[in-house]
């Protein structure tokens, strides 16, 4: 009623106004030449939508990945057809754990499709680029398939997947799969054939004949989920009997892991079973890649995860964390994101546009688990943890992106910016999810422990969440209710309205409390830890004084809005040429931080834009800062016992 009542008015102004205009003002809002369509051409879909009934037929794909040298993969799929007509091939592009639509479409090339021996033409879908449509003629029991991926030989055009010594074989980049199933109903055996010489891992169960490995028959969304890593050098280390640590590297000496390396990823094992209280794999493989050459990674799979370094993870970890945290993170989504899923995220396929709201828990508390396990593996020493966790603190407690935007809008952040990289991080936001998640989960754990009087915390949130159905490696998803809903089974308490604050507030200081409510405080000091001194390898990083991180050629790398850098006009991409009248080096940009604590002597700076060069005065007399972490009080907290092994 009041709609219409409001639209009666919104049309009789419209007439009144149109009534005393001059007859050519509604000709004149379209100018000569620039007249619109009488109708804009509809979408017409043409792709089936998924459906639960079994696909009529195995497909059988061959992947002949020895092109080592150009990193080509060529690819030969037999797709079995149940009848003729209209059929659509799909290329895999909302990828699970990617969190957007990243499938590398552009990189298949040479697609042919024959049926009976003759050449069927196809047709890419005007909507979704994804989707190639095929006629089946009468009579046809399979096709055949053929093209080439080409995965990248530069890093800027993509991740380097192929070396001369590694192969990264993802399965969703070789493959097509029919459209209107679900992609768990769909058959699939693959064989890979590798290089004379090498070995391979994954988590579909093969034969390996010489270096051709023949997969078990499996479904398409678990193949999808298995990734291969093979290489040259190359090497297994049981962790328990149920999980292994695959290590590649780009040379042999790389995987020269001690002893007491190895025993810590087996507690790290250990620690996540007791904190979790199930398994949900029959067998879990660890994929690392130990190299310079082939590209960095970190993805989740149910019984496997994709972890790539540089070189010196074994041989140099006594200089510090490193990459260590990064093996306790993906292991944790086997668990948080795999086989408990946030409802909006689980799709039918691979077509089926993925929703992100929930990855404050499914990133969020993956990365607060990661850190904890490294702690109570002894993968990272728990100083090392604690100072890891001051750095985290400190970049939200510098950055003001919070005044307008809050956490759960950077949830769409990887559909958004699809991780490419930004001028100003500390106003736009990123994937904050991930570490403002953490805090959010750290200051869950303070509230179970307070309001509990110390006998509950997040690890009893963990056994009532991910702990069930043991030996189960299907998935179950939650919804926001869920979450609140177990936390409520723990302590009795209004966790919804607790959990809805944190994620849609703005304008409020970032959520750093939960530590100190845990027993440790982030404050500044004039020396930085051993962990923020590793970090900066490559770099000079003051951005808890003057707001910037400086490449050690003089480049900045990011710069904090409104800090006294941004003040001085310094973005990303400028060029420090000199510091007080000498040639750019680290140590004199902190050499001249340290002396501007006189106001005589403040930090002058010569500078290049494009083509241009100014010399600039930044205006800061705070001597350095560096965040870590103090503990409040004495005797045991809670962020003690955290990271405590059980």
């Amino acid at each position: 009623m009041i709609r219409h009542s409001l639209r009666s008015v919104f049309i009789a102004s419209l007439l009144a106004s149109s009534a005393a205009a001059p007859l050519f003002a509604a000709n004149a809002q379209v100018p000569p030449g620039n007249s619109a369509p009488a109708a804009a051409a509809p979408f017409v879909n043409t792709i089936p939508d998924a459906v639960d009934t079994p696909y009529p037929g195995t497909i059988k794909l061959v992947v002949d990945a020895t092109d080592t040298e150009r990193g080509i993969f060529r690819v030969k799929e037999t797709i079995p057809v149940a009848k003729a007509g209209p059929m659509a091939l799909l290329f895999p592009k909302w990828l699970p754990g990617a969190h957007n639509p990243r499938g590398e479409i552009e990189k298949l090339a040479g697609l042919v499709i024959k049926a009976n021996g003759r050449i069927l033409p196809w047709t890419r879908d005007t909507v979704d680029v994804f989707a190639f449509h095929v006629d089946v003629p009468s009579g046809t029991k399979a096709l055949d398939v053929e093209f080439q991926f080409l995965s990248a030989t530069k890093p800027d055009q993509g991740r380097i997947a192929v070396t001369p010594t590694m192969i990264s074989l993802q399965p969703n980049s070789v493959s097509l799969y029919p459209a209107g199933y679900y992609t768990r109903q769909i058959p699939i055996q693959m064989t890979a054939i590798f290089p004379t010489g090498w070995t391979a891992a994954g988590a579909v169960p093969a034969k390996a004949s010489g270096s051709t490995y023949t997969y078990d028959t499996t479904n398409y969304e678990i193949l999808v989920d298995s990734p291969v890593l093979a290489g040259k050098y190359g090497k297994v280390f049981p962790l328990s009997p149920q999980v292994n640590l695959n290590v590649f590297a780009d040379n042999a000496a790389e995987l020269n892991a001690k002893p007491e390396q190895i025993a810590a990823h087996q507690r790290l094992v250990d620690q996540a079973v007791k904190a979790f209280g199930a398994q949900h794999y029959d067998h879990y493989e660890f994929l690392l890649s130990i190299s310079d050459q082939l590209g960095g990674i970190g993805l989740e799979h149910h019984r496997s995860s994709e972890n790539g370094v540089t070189p010196g993870y074994f041989t140099e970890w006594d200089a510090g964390p490193g990459r260590r945290n990064l093996l306790p993170h993906e292991f944790t989504h086997s668990w948080d994101g795999k086989f408990r899923r946030g409802a909006d995220l689980w799709t039918p396929d691979f077509r089926t546009p993925m929703r992100n709201s929930l990855l404050w828990v499914y990133e969020g508390q993956t990365q607060f688990w990661g850190y904890v396990l490294q702690a109570r593996s002894g993968m990272v020493s728990k100083q090392d943890t604690l100072d890891q966790y001051a750095s985290i603190l400190a970049i939200y407690d510098t950055a003001p992106a919070r005044q307008w935007r809050d956490l759960l809008d950077t949830t769409n952040d990887p559909i958004i910016s699809s991780r490419k990289p930004k001028g100003w991080t500390s106003w736009q936001r990123s994937e904050d999810y991930y570490n403002e998640g953490l805090m959010v989960w750290m200051e869950v754990d303070a509230m179970l422990r307070q309001k509990s009087n110390g006998t509950k915390s997040i690890d009893d949130f963990a056994h009532a969440f991910f702990g069930i159905r043991n030996g189960d490696w299907g998935e179950v998803t939650y919804t926001f209710e869920d979450v609140a809903n177990t936390l409520n089974g723990i302590v009795p308490y209004d966790w919804a309205g607790f959990l809805r604050q944190r994620i849609t507030e703005t304008g409020k200081p970032a959520p750093i409390n939960g530590f100190a409510m845990n027993g440790y405080k982030l404050v500044y000091t004039p020396e930085p830890t051993p962990t923020f001194k590793q970090g900066e390898k490559g770099s000079t990083n003051v951005t808890y004084s003057l707001g910037l991180t400086v490449s050690n050629s003089g480049e900045v790398t990011s710069s904090i809005w409104d800090s006294p850098a941004f003040k001085a006009g310094i973005d990303v991409g400028t060029q420090i040429q000199a510091v007080n009248g000498e040639s750019y080096t680290g140590d004199r940009l902190k050499a001249a931080i340290l002396a501007a604590k006189d106001p005589k002597k403040p930090v002058k700076l010569v500078i290049k834009n494009q083509d241009v060069f100014r010399e600039v005065t930044i205006d800061y007399t705070g001597g350095p800062r560096y965040p870590r972490l103090q503990k409040v009080g004495t005797g045991e907290t809670g962020l003690d016992r955290l990271l405590t092994a059980r």
